[in-house]
């Protein structure tokens, strides 16, 4: 029964293979019957193949076999001999040596190959083999290997390299180096001829990217295919704690890796996430892609992505990242990231943010919509590019609310600003006797709270050096005629005053002011009795306008009529003072001959100033008017003048005589250097700066005395804190209705000054490294990114982060710190504390109250090598309450991070969760949820 089916199956295989219309039943029936001598046949040809085949097998004589002990792999190098990268000994016809010319021989290799070993190196010449043993070497053009063991058998242009096995197990594996790829196997078979390689258990690392594979065939020079391999960012190679396993994969040196079906295991336990394919860039310059989005949910707005898009590699130069946020109740954002550099000219970076936030579900009482946008712009020249000519822009311009009403991760810690600002700018500079330096500057101010915004497009300013008219050709100036000098000063302005609900409008321009203002200082200096610097000065402005104002009164209705007259007008006005000033060093000695005390010396520098300055009253600029009632009685006078909204301000119709009266002081300390080998004491600043400044108005009828301003500063604690402090001290009295009167204050029963105002200020950075001398390494990434904004770089209203966007996240601790191993980590724990303290008081009219008292305060510390806790915080002593506050926990799993951000309270509480590769390789393989909690604590 056996014989007749596959008998059958032979005929039908037949037929198939040579298809006919005259296929009938009597072949079949013909087969059927010949089906012995068929099956006779078949096994005939099979055995001849077989024996056949057998005959071209080398015949194998007899050995005595090694003592030592067969490498593993030598069965897998035997067993690849039919590979194609074996190229087949090539049969040699002998001819007549009469006909050989030695000078057209080619050689067997393309290349001298260098090579050499610890222990021997034999050559056979029947086999035509080199044996080398014990740190073998092979170098053969661009290819480097070393091994135990290597055999270069140089009639088939094969090298084979693999371990040395011992009572330990086996030592000296296998590196194979070709330009700049680097891989370390088991064994390798090479062909120095097509460059073709198999190699077994090899282990390669790229950018990071590290890759295992039981079987790798090396195509060419740039492509490597491997099967069931491994590959993973994790450092520990041989016990990872994550890593990809595939079915195939393609690498392609320093561009690309392409895998087939793979699956994730952690620590060697298979998971449940899988790829069907997946593709890795390895260029090391940088390419476009896709940047993937994270995840989170909204109560008003519902669930989200923020933060995904696609990055443009346009050049070296240029880049560009498209990125968006979408929420399920239709609220978008649109984000356009871009960078350019050209190197010693200029670089910069252009930010614009749109936002369409929908808040709740349309149709619900509480639903709202909002647009909000911001533009920034960073420029900066190369101070090597131009030396006479200068370009800068700092732009950051856009809606009043939106830090606050943005959602965006990456404005957290800026929705606090209350100041936008903007500057554009170009200078120029013309060389020569004298010099011209001329500048544009286009200038932006916004208030936040209240939307007003200053505009300034553009104002222009030009300025000649100055010129000494006196001087000697030859020689130093001396005396008061050589130091004679003036110069030349211009500046105009287009300034716009408006508000953030007409920006961008025409109404915008209804109110706009354009002035130009002339200066010409004339001063001078000299010396008296050796020890008194004098300086006289000069001072002539005139200012243009193209606006002036005309004031009637309306006797019909009561009201002062302002009227706009357009057209060019100017006014002329000027000043003169002089100063006279010295400096007094004092020195008082604590140490006796003999003695060695902690504090050597105190310095006290005083710096006395005296000045007196003019400034006229210019009546003729001034006019009046008559305040008429109905009845036709005049029955007041007002004084106006058509200057009054000049944008450089009006002309002074009071006549001023004053003298003023200025005092600069600074403490210094010589105390016992703390290193013994110093042999000169160390300085240090008890005071850097405490300064009385008031004045005296010789012409004024009352209240001649100014306010006595107090000034002062230092720094302390090896110049960790900086201490800053101020005051305002009134010498008159109030009266009943809390009006300043020309009487003094201690005439009245008072002090001899009244405190009006104080302020003081107080900020702290210190860390583990202040006690060691060290400087500590701060991040500056998101403080930098908080400074484009507009926002403080101390951490102080939290951190800028956006976990999936490893820009802004923490810089690597030193791995000696992070060292689980390391018995002195408890002795170093990192730490970071940042504290500021502002305080004001004022009583200007017997408030007698402290109008802000607050600390802020920002701190991070490492609890463990991998576990690291920080927050951002403050308290408001007025309000007697918590300010924004944020909590941060970071925890390093290795080849893994995880961060958790946490807001507790106010009207943007929310957390933010992140866990992720840290490798840039594979930091799409995140998992990243935000959001806001269902029940807020405070507002």
């Amino acid at each position: 029964m056996f014989l007749i089916n596959y008998s059958q199956k032979i005929s039908v295989l037949l037929a198939f293979q040579k298809p006919s219309h005259t296929f009938t039943k009597i072949h079949l029936k013909g087969l059927r019957t010949n089906r012995i001598h068929i099956l006779f046949t078949m096994s005939f040809i099979v055995f001849i193949n077989t024996f056949s085949f057998a005959q071209e097998l080398p015949k194998k004589k007899p050995s005595i076999p090694a003592e030592q002990q067969k490498d593993s792999t030598a069965a897998a190098v035997d067993s690849i001999v039919i590979d194609s990268i074996i190229k087949p000994p090539t049969n040699i016809k002998e001819i007549d040596s009469t006909k050989k010319d030695s000078t057209k021989q080619e050689g067997l290799l393309a290349g001298i190959v260098n090579y050499r070993a610890s222990d021997y190196v034999a050559l056979n010449q029947r086999k035509k083999e080199i044996y080398l043993y014990n740190e073998a070497e092979v170098l053969y053009q661009d290819m480097e290997i070393k091994a135990g063991v290597i055999v270069i058998d140089y009639s088939k242009n094969l090298v084979y390299a693999g371990r040395i096995k011992d009572s330990t197990g086996y030592s000296q594996h296998p590196v194979f180096k070709q330009g700049e790829n680097v891989i370390e196997p088991d064994s390798i078979v090479f062909n120095t001829e097509t460059k073709k390689a198999l190699v077994f258990n090899s282990r390669t690392e790229q950018q990071g990217f590290k890759v295992y594979s039981p079987i790798t065939k090396k195509e060419n020079d740039s492509v490597y295919f491997m099967k069931n391999g491994k590959f993973t960012t994790a450092e520990d190679e041989e016990d990872p704690e994550y890593q990809f396993v595939t079915t195939k994969m393609k690498l392609v040196p320093n561009k690309k890796v392409i895998v087939g079906a793979t699956y994730m295991e952690i620590y060697g336990v298979p998971t449940p996430i899988a790829l069907p394919f997946a593709f890795f860039p390895m260029t090391k310059k940088q390419t476009s892609g896709i940047i993937f989005p994270s995840f989170g949910e909204d109560n008003d707005r519902g669930y989200n992505l923020q933060n995904g898009g696609y990055y443009f590699a346009i050049s070296d130069y240029l880049d560009l990242a498209v990125l968006g946020d979408y929420y399920t109740n239709g609220s978008y954002g649109l984000r356009l990231e871009n960078n350019y550099s050209l190197r010693y000219r200029y670089r910069g970076n252009v930010s614009f943010r749109y936002e369409n936030l929908l808040r709740s579900e349309r149709g619900f009482p509480d639903f709202s919509q909002s647009t909000i946008y911001n533009i920034r712009w960073s420029h900066s020249q190369d101070g090597k590019a131009n030396p006479s000519s200068r370009f800068s822009a700092s732009v950051n311009l856009g809606s009043s609310t939106y830090f606050q009403e943005s959602i965006n991760q990456l404005n957290q810690s800026n929705f606090l600003n209350n100041t936008l600002a903007s500057s554009v700018s170009y200078s120029k500079t013309f060389s020569g006797e004298p010099e011209v330096n001329v500048s544009l500057t286009a200038s932006h101010r916004q208030n936040t709270n209240t939307g007003d915004i200053d505009l300034t497009l553009p104002t222009f300013q030009m300025s000649m050096g100055r010129i000494y008219p006196f001087a000697p050709k030859t020689g130093t100036k001396k005396g008061a005629i050589h130091n004679i000098n003036f110069q030349l000063n211009t500046r105009g302005e287009y300034s716009i005053q408006t508000n953030d609900s007409i920006f961008g409008k025409n109404e915008m321009f209804d109110d706009a002011r354009t002035g130009m203002r002339h200066s010409i200082p004339l001063t001078t200096n000299f010396k008296v009795f050796d020890h008194f610097s004098v300086s006289t000065n000069a001072n002539f402005e005139e200012t243009w306008t193209v606006k002036t104002v005309k004031k009637l009164w309306n006797q019909t209705e009561q009201e002062e009529v302002e009227i706009d007259q357009n057209g060019f007008d100017r006014f002329l006005t000027y000043n003169v003072g002089a100063s006279v000033g010295t400096t007094i060093y004092g020195m008082y000695n604590f140490e006796e001959k003999g003695e060695d005390k902690k504090i050597k010396a105190i310095r006290h520098v005083m710096r006395p100033s005296l000045s007196y300055s003019i400034s006229p009253a210019f009546d003729q600029y001034y006019e009046t008017y008559d305040v008429i009632d109905a009845d036709g009685t005049t029955i007041d006078q007002v004084e106006y003048t058509r200057f009054e909204n000049s944008l450089y301000g009006r002309p002074g119709n009071n006549y001023s005589s004053s003298v003023g009266i200025s005092l600069g002081n600074n403490l210094e300390a010589k105390i016992r250097a703390k290193d013994s080998t110093e042999t000169e004491p160390e300085k240090i600043f008890i005071l850097n700066n405490l300064n009385f400044s008031t004045s005296y108005n010789i012409a004024a009828d009352s209240l001649n005395w100014s306010p006595v301003r107090v000034s002062g500063g230092t720094q302390i604690l090896n110049k960790k804190m900086s201490i800053n402090f101020g005051m305002t001290l009134n010498p008159y009295a109030l009266d009943s209705n809390n009006s300043v009167v020309n009487t003094y204050n201690i005439n009245n029963g008072g002090s001899l000054f009244r405190l009006t105002s104080a302020n003081i200020n107080m900020s702290y950075t210190l860390s583990n490294d202040s006690f060691s001398g060290k400087e500590s390494d701060e991040d500056k990434a998101s403080s930098q990114e908080s400074a484009r904004s507009g926002g403080r770089t101390d951490d102080l209203f939290g951190k800028s982060q956006d976990f999936a966007d490893k820009r802004l996240s923490d810089s690597d601790k030193n791995k000696d710190d992070k060292d689980e191993n390391n018995e002195f980590y408890n002795y170093k724990m990192p730490w970071s504390l940042r504290l500021a303290y502002s305080a004001n008081y004022g009583n200007t009219r017997r408030e007698n109250q402290i109008s802000s008292h607050s600390l802020m305060f920002s701190g991070d510390i490492d609890l463990s090598p991998r576990w690291s806790v920080g927050a951002s915080s403050g308290y408001d002593f007025l309000n007697q309450g918590f300010t924004y506050t944020q909590l941060r926990f970071e925890r390093d799993l290795l080849s893994w991070r995880m961060n958790f951000s946490w807001i507790p309270f106010s009207d943007r509480s929310s957390w933010n969760f992140f866990i992720g590769i840290k490798s840039s390789l594979l930091k799409d393989l995140k998992y990243d949820q935000r959001r806001r909690p269902d029940q807020q604590v405070g507002n």
